[in-house]
């Protein structure tokens, strides 16, 4: 371990230098001559070294520094030792960085690093997707030059970031902003994506709006004619007409209920769950009886049936997407319409359809018929029952079963509902 440098070894290295005046100077006298010598050597050997010193700190590129003697052998190797912790500092701080950098953009959430002023110096890919940044380019930037909306320039400037805020930009989504303070003058501002909650939101908003209303209808009518039935005076065929009444407003109810509980049961199902061998041919002997008794021959309906043809998957659901789809076209049909039944193999897979030549369906209508409670015409809907829930337990069910419910329509020519299970699922390839 060399010795640190001290003012004694330095007073000692100045005392080498002028003994060799002082013993010459017994000989040949000139004391002060040969000690100015002397020191005049020192100059120069402290000047040589301080030359090595600075070729090694701004032009040499080797880690060693160069060799030393006396007092400048500590110098060199304490400024050595200390170039190598300030190198292990910093790969330390670059590996922190990199950690840093790494698990922020592992995160959901765009994350935005800048002064208390808004300048940016760093930001993670998301927020480069979601924000519409772009890195390097934007260091330095200011935050509200980018983020252009006076909501956020205002909920930055007032630096109270007690609570969130939700913006909506101009491409419909809606943005959570939140501002967190981490260090003295610097702030993290981090963003997520909250439109599908924000749908969602809104989708069981009117879910329950919906059903408050669909089951508000026939309670007003069962509550009017209850009121109606306690008087004494009632005639006897006003009472039988009640009556009637208030069990077909109660069947009503009871299939909302139903069909809420199917669609719950539905959309709680694993999607894996698709090992039932589904004898079809067999539901649709009890579905065409079914139809036949729903119709009660105001229609006439034709099954096109192939008896061998078995899928996997879950019977409940795939009963339930079938005969939705018959009972809609019988209950959606005028008198005297056609309706066809199909179930068959194709290079796809098993197909299932449900056509019919009746009034058709708008193109503006179509989009929309999976969804709850929607109806092309609810004063219709209304009086053959409907609830507007049967073609968003189609859409539910088939999901589960890797594929989608396809409409077409033509006002005038009639409609067909139809999809085709995948060939994984068919049985007997």
């Amino acid at each position: 371990m060399l010795e640190r440098l001290s003012w004694k070894r330095i007073v000692a290295e100045l005392l080498l230098f002028c003994l060799p005046a002082v013993i010459l100077s017994f000989f040949i006298g000139h004391l002060t001559l040969l000690l100015l010598i002397s020191v005049f050597c020192a100059l120069l050997w402290h000047f040589y070294n301080l030359l090595k010193l600075s070729h090694w700190l701004w032009l040499d590129r080797s880690i060693m520094p160069p060799d030393g003697r006396g007092s400048w052998e500590p110098l060199f190797y304490g400024l050595y030792q200390m170039q190598q912790r300030n190198r292990q500092r910093r790969r330390e701080l670059a590996s922190l960085i990199k950690r840093f950098r790494s698990g922020a953009e592992s995160l959901p959430d765009a994350v935005v690093l800048s002064t208390e002023s808004g300048n940016i110096f760093w930001c993670n890919r998301l927020a480069q997707q979601m924000l519409g940044f772009r890195w390097p380019e934007d260091h330095g930037q200011q935050v509200l030059n980018l983020i252009r909306y006076p909501q956020f320039a205002a909920f930055f400037n007032k630096k109270i970031f007690n609570e969130p805020l939700t913006l909506q930009f101009n491409n419909g989504s809606y943005i959570e902003f939140r501002v967190i303070p981490y260090d003295e003058g610097l702030m993290l501002i981090s963003a997520r994506d909250v439109s599908q909650v924000r749908q969602l939101e809104e989708v069981r908003r009117k879910f329950f709006t919906n059903v408050s209303h669909e089951l508000k209808t026939p309670l007003t009518v069962l509550q009017g004619y209850l009121e109606m039935l306690g008087d004494e005076e009632t005639k006897p065929d006003i009472q039988k007409k009640a009556l009637l009444s208030m069990q077909s407003q109660t069947e009503r109810m009871s299939k909302l209920v139903n069909q809420l509980l199917i669609l719950s049961r539905i959309e709680a199902a694993p999607r894996y769950l698709l090992n039932e061998t589904v004898n079809v041919p067999a539901q649709m002997d009890i579905l065409s009886r079914e139809a036949s008794i729903l119709s009660e021959g105001k229609q006439q309906i034709h099954f096109d049936i192939d008896p061998n043809l078995q899928v996997l998957g879950n019977q409940e659901q795939l009963y339930s997407a079938m005969s939705n789809l018959v009972y809609n076209a019988i209950n959606h049909t005028a008198e005297g319409a056609t309706i066809n039944v199909v179930w068959k193999r194709t290079p796809k897979g098993a197909l299932f359809s449900v056509s019919d030549n009746g009034q058709g369906i708008d193109r503006e209508h179509i989009a929309h018929l999976t969804e709850r409670f929607y109806r092309v015409d609810a004063s219709r809907s209304s009086k053959t029952g409907g609830s507007g829930l049967g073609l968003a337990i189609v859409k539910h069910a088939l999901n589960h079963h890797d594929t989608q419910l396809n409409i077409t329509s033509q006002p005038g020519k009639g409609s067909e509902f139809s999809f085709v299970l995948p060939e994984g699922l068919v049985i007997g390839k």
